[in-house]
């Protein structure tokens, strides 16, 4: 069923990063791994994913910043997650604002993590 989906995924974490690819790519997705959120939009320029996986603190570019590029300036529709640690009102908000479709707290559950892309993807 997931064969061949595309999922970018942009964490500064690599132990976070190592988790999720195990687990998604377990699951059949194809997984393309960003540290910042700079390669994380070279990656979604070049591979045209099917959802996005964002971190919102990262160097570089912000997953605020990815958001908004993705939304006002690719203009895609592409589903995007958020995760953070920041559990911020705020910051949480914000994404919603920008086009965010979903958000998660940090630490996240893989497990769950798979049932929110399956139900973007569906």
């Amino acid at each position: 069923m997931n064969t061949l989906k595309k999922i970018v995924l942009a964490e500064d974490n690599s132990a976070l990063s190592l988790l999720i690819k195990f687990k998604l790519e377990k699951e059949k997705f194809d997984l393309f791994i960003a540290e910042d959120g700079k390669s994380a939009l070279e990656l979604i320029k070049v591979n045209d994913p099917d959802i996005i996986l964002t971190d919102i603190m990262m160097p570089f570019v912000s997953g605020l910043e990815l958001i908004s590029y993705v939304r006002n300036k690719l203009n895609k529709k592409t589903p995007i997650l958020v995760f953070s640690a920041a559990g911020q009102e705020k910051i949480v908000l914000q994404a919603f604002d920008l086009g965010a479709n979903d958000f998660m707290c940090k630490p996240i559950s893989v497990n769950e993590l798979l049932i929110r892309i399956r139900r973007l993807l569906a």
